[in-house]
Parts: C-alpha cells; sequence; structure tokens
C-alpha cells in the first residue's frame, strides 16, 4: 500500500457502513438511487473503512491508467474502483454541476484551471485537503478552491504542427498565432472546440491573453482562413491532424507533450514539433464529490491519483507531466516534451468573471 493511501485510511474518522449487509452498490447505468450513503460515526477500524465498497471516478474520456496500478488500488483497499468517463473535461464539469445534488460518482479527475472556477462556484466539491507532493504546491489553486481540488498533472496546450508534412510539401511552417491565419495555411489547422474541450478552451485563453480585447477580429480571421473545429482533442488530434492519424491537417492544437509520441523508430527524431510561443498551461484536479455516496473512496481515489506509481504513469498514459517532479520522466520526453519558459495566462478571476461572456462571444463567431 503506498503512504499516501495508507494515510489517508488511517486518519480518516472510524466509520461504519450503515446496512452493509443489504447495501446493494449498483452498476454504472446512471442511477444511484439505491446506493446506501457511508456515515461517520465510531467503533470501526479505520483500515476496513471502504472495504467491500465500490467507488466511482467520474473523469473525461482521456482517462487512461494501466490496468495492473487499478488492481493494486482495489488490492490495497478492498474496494472496488468504478471508472465513469463523462466526455471532455467541459462536459465533465457540466455534467458534475448539473447533478450537484445527487452526484454520478463520489470523486472526479480532469476539471482543469480553465473550467475549475465554475465547479467550485457551483459547489460540486466538498473539503478535502490533500497531501501534495512539495513540486505540486506552486499548482494548488487559491483560496478555499485550494483546499477542494488537488493538482494531479499539468502540460501545455499548444499549437502543433506536422513537421514531416511541410517538410515533404516544401512548405516552411508555422511558428507563431498570427501565422494561423496568413493565407499560406489556409485550410491547414484544425482546433478542438472551446465549448466543448479544455485545450479548446484554453486556445481560446491564449489569445485572448495575445490579443485582448482584439482576439473576436483573430478568432474571425481564423475561422475565415478555414480553420476546421472539433468536439473535442481526440478528433482533432487522431481525426483531423495528419501527424496524429488519418486526417490531411498538419496543423493542431495540442499539447507541448505531443512530439514525445510522434518519435520515429528509424531515426529517432520526432515528426511533430509544438510551437512554444503558443503555449498555455493547463493543470487537471481531482476532488471528492460534495453530496458523494462514498466520500471516504473519494479522499483515497485523490490520493492514490497523487501516489508515486500514478505519477510516474501519467507521462506514457496520459500525454501530461506529472505533479510530482520527482518522479523520473520517459526517456524521450527530456528531448522532446519540452516545456514553454512563458505560457500565456489568464487570473482565474478572469475566467470566472467572463468565461460565459467569451464563450458566447466564441460561439457566435464559429457558427456563422
Amino acid at each position: 500500500m503506498n503512504r499516501a493511501l495508507r494515510t489517508t485510511l488511517a486518519t480518516i474518522t472510524a466509520l461504519t457502513l450503515t446496512g452493509a449487509a443489504s447495501c446493494t452498490l449498483l452498476a454504472d447505468d446512471g442511477d444511484d438511487s439505491g446506493e446506501t450513503k457511508i456515515e461517520a460515526t465510531d467503533g470501526v477500524d479505520p483500515a476496513d473503512a471502504i472495504a467491500g465498497t465500490t467507488v466511482t471516478l467520474v473523469t473525461h474520456d482521456s482517462f487512461n491508467l494501466p490496468k495492473k496500478l487499478i488492481r493494486q488500488f482495489q488490492k490495497d483497499t478492498g474496494a472496488t474502483l468504478k471508472i465513469r468517463p463523462s466526455g471532455d473535461a467541459g462536459k465533465l464539469t457540466n455534467a458534475l454541476a448539473l447533478s450537484q445534488s445527487n452526484p454520478i460518482g463520489d470523486v472526479a479527475f480532469g476539471v482543469d484551471n480553465t473550467f475549475a472556477s465554475r465547479a467550485v462556484d457551483e459547489d460540486v466539491f466538498a473539503t478535502y485537503a490533500a497531501e501534495l507532493p512539495g513540486s505540486a504546491e506552486k499548482l494548488r489553486l487559491e483560496g478555499d478552491a485550494g483546499d477542494k481540488l488537488a493538482p494531479i498533472d499539468q502540460a501545455s496546450v499548444c499549437v502543433n504542427v506536422d513537421t514531416a508534412w511541410f517538410e515533404k510539401n516544401d512548405q516552411e511552417p508555422p511558428t507563431s498565432l498570427d501565422d494561423l491565419t496568413d493565407p499560406a495555411y489556409k485550410d491547414l489547422t484544425v482546433i478542438p472546440g472551446a465549448a466543448t474541450s479544455s485545450p479548446g478552451l484554453a486556445f481560446l485563453l491564449a489569445t485572448i491573453a495575445e490579443y485582448g480585447d482584439d482576439w473576436p477580429d483573430y478568432w474571425k480571421d481564423l475561422v475565415g482562413n478555414g480553420a476546421e473545429l472539433t468536439e473535442g482533442w481526440t478528433d482533432a488530434y487522431y481525426g483531423g491532424f495528419t501527424g496524429g492519424g488519418d486526417g490531411d491537417r498538419p496543423i493542431v492544437v495540442s499539447y507541448d507533450t505531443s512530439p514525445a509520441f510522434t518519435v520515429d523508430k528509424k531515426t529517432g527524431e520526432t515528426t511533430t514539433a509544438a510551437l512554444l510561443d503558443t503555449c498555455f498551461r493547463q493543470v487537471e484536479y481531482a476532488g471528492v464529490l460534495e453530496n458523494a455516496k462514498n466520500p471516504v473512496g473519494g479522499q483515497a481515489v485523490v490520493d492514490w491519483l497523487l501516489s508515486p506509481e500514478v505519477q510516474a504513469a501519467l507521462p506514457d498514459n496520459m500525454y501530461v507531466f506529472p505533479v510530482d517532479d520527482s518522479v523520473a520522466l520517459p526517456k524521450e520526453w527530456a528531448k522532446f516534451a519540452q516545456q514553454p519558459t512563458e505560457p500565456y495566462e489568464v487570473s482565474a478571476d478572469d475566467i470566472s468573471e467572463h468565461r460565459a461572456e467569451w464563450l458566447t462571444e466564441w460561439t457566435d463567431i464559429v457558427s456563422r
């Protein structure tokens, strides 16, 4: 059992399972009405707090960890971990907000810094100040939100280019946001949508940081230059991008980590590049859901996600940097997963105050 998980079980107030003998934990059919809530009381060994229960982790569709880690969590805790994918981060946040009084799980992972303020404002998450690695403290949210959401991973959303495609077509790739509106790159860009995708919203925020009040004009030019919009990152990268699948567009909004996954086995060199002057830093968080049926299990999942074993698995499985800097990165990352030194930033207060307004205007522009 890893240290963080052991600490959780050792420090939780002793619990009992109300009606444990007759408790039925439902399958993942969206109806949690038959679940019995785990209530705090005295007289039960903390180590047995969640043994025999089911913990439901609500997450985005890109969640992916080795099955052996999930099996180990279940072995260590005696609980069954049920994973419920709920779309991209935007859809995930919407689903959590709409189900706040009767949540669709016990714990959530994948709400990022572009959506976190909405989730906190909607009282989606309960207070649970997880023990963070020292290197993660700088990523903690300010105020009460920092005691509700634990940073799990981070990466920067950047424009990526298929350098092999540009070389083959004897064309120089773009180097800046401005270049994407140049007629030389007409019909070559694919972008996940800002209203349905966290990397899409991060890219919108990058353009707002760069162009200020003139960002709508930039987007009009971008759409006018043939930029294609998709619902989420998966559709953009693996569907539209030449460097990720069978697409026909050699420019995509993705991550600073993406080039580490397009290394040619013959040459040992990557075939794509992230434009580090176009990036917006994205941090993904996990938190226990308010009104969860199994909040103790939710706390155990948060600690598990912060464990060295899970942190070490994040780069190869979810294309992100762990928040624990002591974890060794894959060797390809040192060369090909370069992080921006000065990513674009928009304050959490500005995002909270203007997100709805910005998305409404963005939707109007791209829908014309």
